[in-house]
């Protein structure tokens, strides 16, 4: 809506559930989506008895047919047959299976709880089934924990599996786990690895008690020590080098300063929305592979197809089923309608990654910006929680497969970070969004060390300063429970009794709107006060949200540009837009904003084809910035995947 929004034009928001024409009267569509509501409050109510009998979960679990599945974040709207819409849909199917089975077992012995994942609308009580509990204490290979990976582990250890053609690619992660090579691994350090990182996802729930590195009960038995930030070489105890016992503490905190001495023209790249699929990951918690199509599961980073429209998203060009066939055959059977560039669409954070590589080599950037997205389909898969102090098996994957060797060449520039909704859950709130604030004391060049922080640079040598303001803009995607379930953290998608409070998280779904919106509404004061305390030369606040997107029509950021903000830097839009001041279409008046959200972690907005931009909103689909910074000026620079300059403009601080 925003590019309708730049243009004056206004369009109601349109449920799933209802057909909106653009700028049409809504009342139709509301008394639709109301009823649609009230009849769900309902259905909830019948479930309810229903649930608590045995033969509820039997039922469940005997039936073949799959349950009906939501409509996916990135392609409401998506047909009549949404079942195939997306990986967060393939997750929720694999996800009702395995809960499917426990209702069942659960249903013999007594117990109840309601069927298909479905949360009853409060104040109606229900006995909401627990976040899975991961045993980290020892067990045998025997103990109930590991019913489920005992007889894979029998077959490879027993059985001749070590010798089967794909055992190399399955026990792949088995020397980083153990220490150990999976042809010499013992039964104990095959239980481990099932712990850590199942192939085939029959986890053990429990870790060994001896093994051949210790300690067993790690997932680290030959992973490379850490490297050690140089400002915490000598045990200082500073906001760098000592993490905070729950994520959040460090809100509002100011990261350590940087000081970058020399001469020479300085650079900034920024970058979002660039963290495709781990598809050679072995999740846990019974959670499926992180796969779109067949050959989703290589190593390194694989795109997820969402849809395309027009321009103006009133025509859908190319649907979810559509456009992953488009990937799955590699193009031989796709519409042309998709806009599929075999080249361009199958490898776009790769060729982004090669550009930023490239320019570094002309102009080495300081640090980097980044919007957030950083992990598709839905940040760290694993459920929040983990201590701050530790970094899970799952985390250290996904960064090393999407992250550390994608960008290993750029060199060590820090990569300064916040969360997207995709980083949070996408559409839900109970993944390792933690784990990305913990990986900042993990790595020597990730900094993410809260939801909202500051950092303070300093060009010595060439006298200025700049303030840079990384904040949480995803109260955006936090509705009321049941509004807008396809694109709400906070709604229905979310696992029944869903809880990250005990890490300072939203404490349910019920409580997840207000969490973000206070969130929101402390960052407002906040960097409204910073903003006016600052002394820099330049002011630069980096979000998730496109451009103008505050929740108050571009008001808020007009109300920082007056403050003295220079810059905004977003994403979430999957293209790259630079919004110039003076723009007809930039409605925060001369505030200068870019959408860098074309790192290509997800297919762009439109075809990447330039020969047709017809639908293109931005300059280009897929890429990055480039910021040469002075003391009087700073040229940005749009650039395409390919390494060629798309679009530039030129602004002056707004304090002199």
């Amino acid at each position: 809506q925003a590019p309708l929004r730049a243009q004056g034009k206004r369009q109601w928001p349109c449920h799933p559930h209802c057909r909106c024409a653009l700028g049409a009267n809504p009342s139709s569509a509301l008394k639709r989506f109301f009823f649609m509501t009230v009849m769900r409050r309902i259905s909830y109510l019948a479930l309810a008895s229903y649930a608590a009998t045995p033969a509820a979960a039997q039922d469940l679990a005997a039936s073949s047919a799959p349950a009906a599945l939501e409509v996916d974040d990135e392609c409401a709207g998506a047909g009549a047959d949404q079942e195939q819409c997306s990986l967060n849909a393939i997750q929720m199917r694999g996800q009702k299976a395995a809960k499917a089975q426990e209702q069942a077992a659960e249903a013999e012995a007594g117990g109840a709880r309601w069927p298909n994942g479905l949360t009853p609308p409060a104040p109606v009580p229900m006995h909401a089934p627990a976040p899975i509990q991961v045993e980290t204490k020892c067990k045998p290979l025997d103990a109930p924990q590991n019913r489920k990976c005992k007889e894979a582990i029998n077959w490879v250890v027993n059985q001749g599996g070590k010798q089967h053609p794909d055992a190399a690619s399955w026990f792949e992660d088995m020397k980083s786990i153990t220490g150990v090579d999976y042809m010499d691994a013992t039964e104990e350090d095959f239980q481990r690895m099932y712990f850590c990182s199942p192939p085939g996802g029959k986890a053990c729930g429990a870790p060994p008690c001896s093994c051949s590195t210790q300690p067993c009960t790690t997932c680290y038995g030959g992973a490379p020590a850490k490297k050690a930030r140089p400002e915490c070489a000598n045990g200082e105890q500073t906001i760098a080098c000592v993490p905070p016992r729950q994520p959040l503490d460090y809100n509002g905190m100011a990261w350590t300063t940087l000081r970058y001495p020399g001469t020479q023209e300085m650079h900034i790249f920024a970058i979002g929305d660039w963290g495709g699929m781990d598809g050679s990951l072995n999740p846990i918690e019974g959670r499926p592979k992180i796969m779109a199509y067949s050959w989703g599961a290589r190593s390194g980073p694989s795109v997820f197809p969402r849809t395309r429209w027009n321009k103006y998203h009133t025509v859908e060009l190319c649907d979810h089923d559509s456009f992953t066939k488009c990937y799955d055959t590699h193009g031989v059977d796709c519409p042309s309608s998709c806009g599929y560039v075999k080249e361009i669409d199958e490898q776009p954070q790769q060729l982004v990654a090669k550009a930023m590589l490239e320019r570094a080599r002309v102009n080495q950037p300081q640090y980097i910006l980044n919007v957030g997205d950083n992990f598709y389909w839905g940040g760290i898969e694993k459920t929040c929680g983990t201590p701050m102090h530790e970094i899970s098996f799952t985390a250290h994957h996904q960064f090393d497969q999407v992250f550390e060797k994608v960008y290993e060449g750029i060199g060590e520039a820090p990569w300064l970070s916040v969360l997207g909704n995709h980083d949070w859950g996408g559409r839900q709130f109970v993944n390792g969004w933690d784990q990305q604030i913990a990986y900042t004391w993990a790595s020597n060049r990730w900094i993410m060390p809260a939801a909202y922080f500051m950092v303070h640079v300093e060009y010595p040598d060439q006298d200025f300063t700049v303030d840079i303001y990384m904040i949480d803009t995803n109260f955006m995607d936090a509705k009321d429970t049941y509004e807008d379930a396809d694109h709400n953290i906070c709604g229905p998608n979310n696992p029944a009794g869903a809880d990250c409070s005990h890490v300072g998280g939203p404490s349910s779904i019920y409580q997840c709107k207000s969490f973000f919106q206070k969130l929101w509404t402390d960052q407002k004061t906040w960097i409204t006060n910073k903003l006016r305390e600052s002394k820099a030369d330049w002011q630069i606040t980096v979000t998730h949200f496109p451009c103008g997107q505050d929740g108050e029509h571009g008001a808020f950021y007009r109300h920082l540009r007056r403050e003295g903000l220079d810059l905004l830097v977003t994403g979430h839009r999957h293209d790259q837009e630079l919004w110039r001041p003076g723009d007809s279409f930039n409605y925060m008046g001369d505030l200068a904003c870019f959408v860098t959200g074309g790192g290509g972690g997800i297919s762009s907005e439109a075809t990447p084809d330039p020969s047709n931009k017809e639908d293109w909103f931005g300059e280009a689909q897929y890429g990055f910035f480039d910021l040469a910074i002075m003391k009087d000026k700073m040229k940005i620079e749009s650039i395409n995947w390919d390494g060629t300059v798309a679009k530039s403009t030129e602004i002056q601080p707004f304090r002199k």
